[in-house]
């Protein structure tokens, strides 16, 4: 790599939006390595622009930091597909609930009645509420 395609933390961290705290952080995680100059001063290149991309698309996608150090350090991320399926299943739980979110704003937009005086707001706040639990037996 040559000297001038070396960034800064302090560069790359601006690159990004990201504070250079965040970079260290994520340097603390095991998500990157960035080479060393002399004193000791971070070394970014072409490559770590490659990493910081994908751990911020990562998060975007809900990936854990830990998830993403499991993801990123192996040598494939389908070497942990069970990890992979579990997100999958997560972000179908998020979207049926941001649907379900969606649906009701768009109802009380358009609904002509007061949300107490709506019966469908009524029966998603009805639904919303837990059965009394049952006391132990022998309490």
């Amino acid at each position: 790599m040559k000297s001038s395609e070396a960034m800064t933390i302090g560069e790359l961290a601006e690159r990004f939006g990201v504070g250079t705290h965040v970079l260290r952080y994520w340097e603390d995680k095991g998500l990157l390595e960035p080479a060393r100059r002399t004193g000791g001063q971070r070394s970014y290149g072409p490559e770590d622009l490659g990493r910081v991309a994908l751990i911020l698309m990562g998060k975007e996608a809900g990936f854990t930091l830990g998830d993403l150090r499991t993801l990123l350090t192996a040598a494939s991320p389908m070497d942990h597909r069970d990890l992979l399926q579990r997100h999958v299943e997560e972000l179908e739980r998020r979207m049926a609930r941001a649907r379900a979110a969606k649906e009701l704003i768009e109802h009380a937009l358009a609904c002509p009645y007061s949300f107490a005086e709506c019966e469908h707001a009524r029966e998603r706040i009805a639904a919303r509420i837990p059965a009394p639990r049952r006391a132990a037996d022998g309490a």
